[in-house]
Parts: structure tokens; sequence; C-alpha cells
């Protein structure tokens, strides 16, 4: 098949659908399909490989991050120009509803055309006032995917349908062969932060959690692969706590994140909500890591309770230095939960995920045709 793969988050900016449409994209081109990725660029980011990029992107705050839409004079020309050129079998949407790429492509593509749907939240607004508008547009989607439970419940609250649950996947060999740090391979424990420095993945309560955790234990040290606007905030209070082994390690490549989930030893991931799944949580367990973890819709139904991880309540520091010590002071405990997070991260691999997503295509296509 020739597949259209639609990202309206300025693809490949980072972010949880474009990693997924990132991975997806390379299990189909080794499945021998043909795959373009149609997107935005974002500032001067250079087009990466099989990567169309129409329009502009700008950056809009939305669902507690920074969300981006396309705008161009010329949209609808350039969106007629590139279908006219690359006559797709199907295109897979992701998050349609996001101004105004997909819309432009629901529009004008004769093809047919599904939907992955990620995102979970509380009330939204902008869903809840433009139900006319986006019924039409949803309307013309052969089927539509939700990467969760979590995230068909918010979508069908405003846009009822039916909803196939494809989940997120994970690339496991990646993630459980990589190579640790030996530097940071030094009698200490390390405890894992992946995601971007925004209030809703609560990297200052896990901060808040180290800073009573470190006197007690002063053999632990604390990595977040992250940036984001609440770096400084971190970082002061660092400073003002004189807080030692906090290393901020930034935005780090995916090669450099695998080998830091193999360096440590828990993975914590404080979010507040608003999460539909949490891919994080998937490479942690790939890499063999016990999590702890917000008991939020999203994660709970990835990481199983005392089984692969342990579950707290939100926003509580209190709660996340409790499960972080348990983790400490038993050792037996860290491995049981790592191995048993180790054995369920196949399940998600990319080649099961991916083979969802073709037998969804080639039944769209097949009713197309009876059509």
């Amino acid at each position: 098949m020739k597949i259209g793969i639609v990202s309206p988050y300025a693809y490949p900016r980072p972010g949880g659908a474009n990693s997924y449409i990132r991975e997806s994209y390379e299990e189909l081109r080794r499945l021998g399909h043909d795959v373009r990725i149609i997107t935005a660029p974002w500032g001067d980011d250079p087009p990466a490989q099989d990567v169309i990029q129409i329009g502009q992107a700008i950056a809009v705050p939305y669902n507690g991050a920074i969300g981006r839409i396309t705008l161009s004079l010329r949209l609808e020309w350039l969106v007629s120009r590139m279908l006219d050129r690359e006559r797709f079998d199907i295109i897979h949407h992701h998050e349609p509803l996001v101004p105004f790429l997909s819309m432009q492509i629901l529009d004008s593509a004769r093809c047919p055309q599904v939907a992955t749907f990620h995102a979970f939240g509380g009330f939204s607004f902008s869903y809840w006032a433009g139900r006319p508008i986006g019924n039409r547009y949803m309307n013309k989607l052969d089927a539509r995917i939700a990467v969760s439970s979590a995230a068909r419940h918010f979508i069908s609250t405003y846009f009822p349908g039916d909803y196939k649950i494809i989940p997120n996947g994970v690339d496991v060999q990646f993630y459980s062969s990589a190579k640790p740090f030996p530097e940071y391979h030094d009698g200490k424990i390390n405890i894992l932060f992946v995601g971007r420095l925004e209030p809703r993945k609560g990297a200052m309560y896990l901060m808040e959690a180290y800073a009573k955790l470190k006197p007690k234990h002063p053999e632990l040290r604390l990595i977040l692969c992250s940036v984001g606007p609440l770096l400084g905030k971190l970082r002061r209070f660092v400073r003002l706590n004189r807080l030692e082994d906090v290393l901020f390690a930034g935005r780090v490549s995916d090669v450099d994140k695998a080998r830091f989930y193999k360096t440590a030893h828990i993975f914590c991931a404080p979010s507040t909500g608003q999460e539909s799944f949490g891919i994080v949580l998937l490479e942690a367990m790939a890499a063999g890591l016990p999590v702890v973890a917000s008991d939020i819709h999203g994660y709970k139904r990835v990481v199983q309770r005392n089984v692969t991880g342990l579950l707290v309540e939100p926003r509580d520091p209190d709660a996340i230095a409790g499960a972080l010590e348990r983790l400490l002071c038993e050792p037996a405990l860290r491995d049981r939960l790592g191995q048993a997070g180790a054995r369920r991260a196949p399940e998600y691999d990319w080649s099961h995920v991916t083979a969802q997503l073709v037998e969804l295509y080639e039944e769209v296509i097949r009713k197309r045709g009876v059509r």
C-alpha cells in the first residue's frame, strides 16, 4: 500500500503522537509499504526522510501542553497538488481535529481515511463548542482508532461512534539491548524521569520527593532526560535546597535515552493527569525497570498495580517518596517488578501494533472497494 500519515504536530518534533508516527512509519516501511509523513514545518527544522511539509506550524497551548496548528493562505491548493501527486491508497490522520491540515486533507482526499485519537483530559471547550464542525470531519473517516480506553472515553464524549483500540507501541529490542552509561554505575541508585518539563508531567512533585529522600539516602541520584518551561524552576529548587546528585541531562537522542533507561534502577512518572497512555512507561518496562507512576486513568491500564510497578496518588510528593523508598529498601521487589514489566512489554511491541494497523487499513480499503 501507499500510506500517508498526517501529523498536526510539526513532525519530527518530540511528542507522544510523533513518536507513534515515527515508529509505525519504520515498521510499515520494514513490511514493504510505501509511506509518506505529511506535516507542517516548525521553525528551520529540516525535513526528515519521506516527510512532505505543507504550510507553517504555530504553537498554541492545549490540554496542559503546547500544541501546534498549521497555517497557510494556500493550504487548499498545496494539499490538492500533493494528493494529486502522491495518489495514496489510504491516509492515516493523528488527532484530525487539530486545525487545519487534517481538515483540509479530509475535505480534499478521495481515498479511504482513518484517524487515531491520543488525547485524554477533562472538559474540552474546543471539542464541545466545535461539535457541529467536528462532526462534519469525523463523518469523513472510514475508521476511528483510540490508543486506550481513556482516549476512547474522552473523544467519544463529544463525538460518539465506534472506536477501535490500537495501543501505543515500543521497540522492545531497542530498549532491552541498550548499554548503560558506565560512569553512572558507581554504587548509587539512579531514579529516572523522562518527559517534557511542563506542569502536567509532574517533575516538580518528583523533585520534592527526592528532597525528602536524599538526606536519609545519600546513595540516591536523580536523572532528568527532559527540557521544558519548568527547567529554570527546577534548577532553582535544587540550588535553594542544596540538593546533590541531580543530573539535568537535557534533550537526549533516542540512543542515549535508551542508555539512560538501562542506567537507571527505578523509573518515575509522576504526571498529574490528562495522559491517555504513557509511552515512557512502556519504554521503562522494555528496559526492565520497576515503575513508580501516578494512579491516573491512562497509566493504570499500562502499569499493573504491584505487578509491574507501584501506583501513587498524583500531586503527592509524600506518596511518591514513600513508593520510591520502598523500592530503595527492597531490592528483591525492584527485581520482581522489573522482570514482570520486561515480560509484559512484548505485548506492545511495534510489530504487533503495526500488524493491527495494517489489518485495519486492508479492511477499510476492502469495504471502500465494495461501496
